[in-house]
């Protein structure tokens, strides 16, 4: 039989070949899914965090941001000093950085705390604290106490105390920044009192200028009085190294005139005249070989070369002989040429032309001499300047060196001339500054009292408390997730334990429970649901279970099947019992056993008045099994069979009797009379009853609670029991909140559609109301 089930169910042994779940990098269906069932969780909580911010703003403290901008700009004192070079940025950043450094210094807003007097004012100290602000003191104080700190506060009566805790409260409530690419420096303070805030910030930008102005002021004076001293001592200095040197000078007869020592002017005079000594020699001596040659050569020669000497220093004589020579010549040729050399003229002016030579000749013989004298004079001076030039020189090089030392002395002294020149122009120039009224920054925007808060932003508060309520809602929605194990879906049921899901049973509420919903009828018995609503989904998948068993147990002429759940409380006994209704009232004849022999819960679930039960006839010794017929109830209006145990924990070997001798010959003998044999039976977490009694069923439908089964449970249970795996007809979730289906489902799933579904079975359900009033009647009889 039992290989036929498995050629039918196609399964061997249940979850172990359950197909395994394919994995998605990113499973969109899977987070649309996660996102409808946790949307209101997600929902409520940024419900809540919205709630939390409105009654935070409703008890929060408004604070109030005034700003003022200071424009750090060397051009303002142009006037009083040089524009010094525009700086390279990262030294303009560190000076901008230095200045935003003195603004939010201590000293600074200690003069803002005394110019405004907020030592006094207590709503400055102690301004109204929000909701948030009394909690963090309050955890505060806690720890503190926790930790042994002291909490104690300092004397409020001491003017320097309150000074000191003005300047903290000023500094936790400043902020300066720098505007990018620029010289901007933005001053901003934050009060409770938005015209305080303003009257802060211009008296920080006040104190600021002021600060500036007073430590120009200060560096001045001090530079002053240090410079002051500095050029009374540099003229000191000055004047004893002019004095050292004129001492120097007069003591070495080191007396300059035009600039120069008298040895160094002389020396310079008669390396001149030695110089021009030397040429007027050389020139007389030049002239007078010259002479003395032409001399030398006789009358003729003087004649001949009486044009060239008639050239030097212009001598008058011989020129003027010369050209009478010439022209006694000139007379003389042309008589010669005329008359012959005979002639008495021609003879005269020969005559007259030769006492002309010997004049030229007697005049240059005079004139060698001359410059023979000229050329012994001219040496004789050359030698004085000779003799008188070494004399000095020996007298100027001892000069040098007394001289090297007179310029030092001189450069030691205009060294301290031009260093007290120096001073005493800076001097000048820090006398000058001292008294100018520009500073270096300027206030480009005054604050004034703010027209919002700063803080709390409202509608960022709530966005922020919003979000952060729907985080934590995702966080518990993702927890929620994380924890949900149990059977939601038909795909939980055939993927994850391989085993064919047979549908939803929809949660009955009993008459006592009503969901005050006017479109569903309040139903008196859930156990009777089946057959006072054939029409219903819950019959639906009832008749579901039947089609399954007649296919795969097919060719059984009865059929036994055993009605099981892995834990207790999930309602195994309601579809045990509506089953077998709806099973007889297809006209075929169907017993109803209740095999829960510990607790009896399907009998006591039918509210049946009985005398014997089941535990009686297979209890009895000898086994009475003959006598199980006069147990049964028979439900009149299905002619359902019942054969009820009583349930009274008496019997230790329940598992015995389930399975014994008596309970299969009982099996035995209603196989001959009915068509279905529905058999209750126990968890088969808790107890060992259901696996004793699989040899003798046909097959199993099991029961799973939706949303409370745990997948890994129902898994584990089957997996250790193949043989009940194997006869595992399909498992019916029971319980199901059919309108949130759709949530754990991918789209386009029947769980997807189920709002189409319910709809057709609301038709069928509106047309049997009248029906499910007369069936609230229907009673069992005590007769078979």
């Amino acid at each position: 039989m039992q290989e036929m089930l498995r050629t039918f169910k196609g399964v061997g042994s249940g979850p172990i070949n359950a197909e395994p779940e394919g994995e998605k990098f990113i499973d969109l269906d899977h987070m649309v899914q996660l996102f409808r069932r946790q949307v209101r969780i997600v929902l409520l909580f940024a419900g809540i965090g919205l709630l939390i911010g409105v009654t935070n703003l409703a008890f929060a403290t408004y604070y109030f941001t005034a700003g003022t901008s200071i424009l750090l700009d060397e051009n303002l004192n142009r006037f009083g000093s040089e524009i010094s070079p525009a700086p390279a940025n990262m030294e303009a950043d560190k000076k901008i950085m230095s200045q935003v450094a003195i603004l939010k210094s201590s000293a600074l807003a200690a003069k803002v705390v005394d110019n405004l007097h907020l030592y006094d004012n207590y709503a400055f100290f102690d301004p109204s604290p929000s909701m948030w602000a009394r909690v963090k003191s309050l955890l505060k104080g806690a720890m503190d106490l926790l930790a042994g700190k002291s909490t104690q506060k300092g004397d409020f009566s001491n003017e320097d105390v309150r000074r000191g805790a003005a300047v903290a409260v000023l500094l936790d409530n400043l902020r300066v920044e720098q505007e990018p690419q620029s010289f901007v420096v933005d001053l901003f303070y934050t009060s409770t009192d938005r015209v305080l805030a303003a009257a802060i910030a211009n008296a920080y930008a006040e104190a600021y200028l002021s600060d500036k102005f007073d430590a120009n002021f200060d560096a001045s004076q001090r530079a002053t009085v240090w410079l002051r001293a500095r050029l009374a001592d540099l003229k000191e200095q000055s004047q004893e190294a002019s004095l050292r040197v004129e001492r120097f000078r007069t003591a070495n007869n080191l007396t300059a005139t035009k600039g120069a020592l008298l040895s160094e002017e002389q020396l310079s005079d008669m390396s001149a005249q030695l110089i021009v000594a030397r040429a007027q020699s050389a020139k007389a001596l030049a002239l007078y070989n010259q002479y003395k040659s032409i001399v030398d050569a006789g009358q003729q020669s003087a004649v001949d070369n009486a044009a060239t000497v008639s050239n030097q220093d212009s001598p008058s004589l011989v020129t003027t002989l010369r050209e009478r020579y010439q022209t006694i010549e000139k007379r003389a040729q042309e008589i010669e040429d005329k008359f012959g050399s005979t002639h008495p003229q021609a003879i005269s002016l020969r005559s007259e032309q030769n006492e002309v030579g010997r004049q030229i000749y007697a005049e240059l013989k005079q004139m060698t001499e001359s410059y023979r004298n000229q050329y012994e004079v001219a040496q004789s001076w050359e030698a004085s300047l000779k003799e008188g030039l070494l004399q000095v020189t020996g007298k100027t090089s001892e000069d040098n060196k007394l001289l090297v030392e007179l310029k030092n002395l001189e450069r030691n002294a205009e060294a301290i001339s031009d260093l007290y020149k120096t001073y005493l122009a800076r001097y000048q120039e820090t006398a000058q500054n001292q008294s100018f009224p520009i500073t270096e920054a300027r206030v480009i925007s005054a604050a004034t009292p703010p027209t919002d808060a700063s803080s709390p932003k409202r509608t960022w508060m709530l966005a922020g408390f919003l979000l952060l309520g729907a985080f934590f809602g995702i966080v518990v929605g993702g927890w929620r997730e994380f924890r949900e194990v149990t059977l939601r879906i038909g795909e939980d049921v055939s993927r994850t334990l391989g085993v064919k899901f047979l549908g939803y049973l929809p949660r009955i509420l009993p008459a006592d429970e009503p969901d005050g919903s006017t479109e569903q009828p309040q139903v008196i018995d859930i156990m009777r649901f089946a057959t006072m609503a054939p029409g219903s989904q819950f019959s639906e998948t009832l008749r579901h279970a039947k089609i399954v068993a007649d296919t795969m147990l097919g060719f059984q002429q009865c059929k036994v099947i055993g009605i099981a759940s892995v834990l207790p409380g999930e309602g195994k006994s309601t579809v045990a019992a509506n089953l077998a209704a709806l099973l007889a009232s297809t006209r075929a004849r169907t017993l109803l056993i209740d095999a829960d022999l510990r607790k009896g819960s399907l009998t006591k679930l039918l509210n049946i008045p009985i005398k014997k039960s089941l535990s009686d006839v297979l209890s009895v010794q000898p086994p009475q099994y003959s006598r199980w017929r006069d147990t049964i109830i028979v439900d009149n209006q299905t002619k359902l069979e019942i054969l009820p145990t009583e349930g009274r924990f008496q019997y230790p070997n329940t598992s015995d009797l389930i399975s014994g001798v008596a309970m299969a010959r009982l099996l035995d003998d209603a196989r001959t009379t009915f068509k279905y044999v529905i058999v209750d039976l126990p968890p088969l977490a808790p107890v060992f009853d259901t696996k004793a009694f699989e040899r003798l069923a046909d097959g199993f439908v099991m029961v799973a609670e939706w949303g409370v089964t745990p997948r890994s449970v129902v898994k584990t249970i089957l997996e250790a029991e193949p043989q009940i795996a194997a006869k595992t007809l399909g498992m019916i979730l029971n319980k199901a909140e059919l309108e949130k289906l759709y949530s754990y489902s991918a789209y386009g799933s029947s769980e997807h559609l189920i709002a189409r579904y319910s709809s057709y079975y609301r038709e069928h359900h509106e047309m049997e109301q009248d029906k499910l009033e007369e069936d609230k009647k229907t009673t069992f009889g005590t007769d078979r």
